[in-house]
């Protein structure tokens, strides 16, 4: 799970809020600053919609928490916290009597998922959430053993700098080591698996990290892994040296289109059918909205050019 924040404002709803998301100073309280580096989330964002980028990381307009999000979020912290135990005590019952105290601990470090539940006054529709959140945890142990892992790092921050001076940074959930030193990056996801058409998207996020620990340890990991909880699904991969140059070469190319983006202020809507979960409709132009003023400062587009190309 991608869970980096980088440009985007988690906030609660309100009248003032929504009142002043024209002025993305006045939701931030900072000053928008040109993008910086680039995580996979913000890569799969501007490959959607650059518009969307523009929103998340230039205006860092707020978002409201969905269920799924926040579950995913819980499950995760989960998951991470259950390797503090011995290895014989790492069972799906320890792991679920963790779920009540990581929400807690949710609920304090970002108060603003507890409006997801502000209409439930019986706790009816929580209860639900959370025996989600039980069976996502009680499935993972069908798909591995954690008494016979031991993760060399979890919910790594990871950064990396190519040559160009593109920095790039993530977390990785797990990575795994073995004895004879070969690397596994596994990712947790609490959705289901794709289709096999669209597994090279789902690997993408697992390339990028890949690539950078490939650049920080000149290691290409031996096997990438994604363990999907909602479907009980686990896709792997194992990677060469040439796929982590061609996601390098994709990377570069689609920083040069957010620079172009960036300084030009051309920040184009593509519509799909994701367009629907989106936060930010009442600032798109596809949906009759009107995009906050630019807070950066723009220079005219060269003939020819296209910011929102991206292969």
């Amino acid at each position: 799970m991608e869970t980096s924040t980088e440009g985007v404002v988690q906030t609660p709803s309100s009248p003032a809020a929504a009142a002043t998301t024209a002025d993305p100073t006045a939701v931030t309280g900072a000053a928008a600053i040109p993008p910086a580096s680039l995580s996979p989330s913000r890569a799969g964002d501007f490959m959607q919609c650059p518009l969307l980028y523009r929103f998340r990381v230039i205006d860092r307009l707020p978002e409201k928490p969905s269920e799924a999000a926040t579950r995913g979020t819980l499950v995760h912290a989960v998951l991470e916290r259950l390797f503090d135990a011995p290895a014989a005590e790492r069972t799906a019952p320890r792991a679920k009597a963790l779920i009540p105290g990581q929400w807690d601990r949710l609920r304090e470090t970002r108060p603003e998922v507890a409006e997801l539940f502000a209409d439930d006054p019986d706790g009816e529709r929580l209860a639900r959430w959370l025996g989600e959140a039980e069976r996502l945890v009680e499935r993972w142990f069908s798909l591995e053993d954690p008494s016979r892992l031991e993760p060399a790092e979890r919910e790594l921050f990871v950064e990396a700098e190519l040559d160009s001076g593109l920095k790039l940074r993530g977390i990785i959930d797990r990575v795994d080591v073995a004895p004879t030193g070969e690397v596994r990056i596994v990712d947790y996801k609490t959705g289901k698996a794709p289709r096999p058409q669209y597994a090279e998207g789902a690997l993408f996020q697992m390339k990028f990290y890949a690539l950078v620990v490939w650049r920080l340890k000149k290691v290409v990991p031996r096997r990438l892994q994604l363990v999907y909880l909602g479907s009980g699904d686990v896709l792997t991969y194992d990677p060469v040296l040439a796929d982590l140059e061609r996601v390098e070469r994709k990377l570069l190319a689609l920083w040069e289109a957010i620079r172009l983006a960036t300084e030009t202020g051309d920040w184009r809507p593509r519509p799909t059918k994701l367009c629907g979960w989106c936060d930010h409709q009442a600032h798109c132009p596809e949906f009759g909205g009107t995009p906050p003023p630019y807070p950066l400062p723009v220079r005219p587009a060269a003939d020819g050019q296209d910011v929102a190309a991206t292969g």
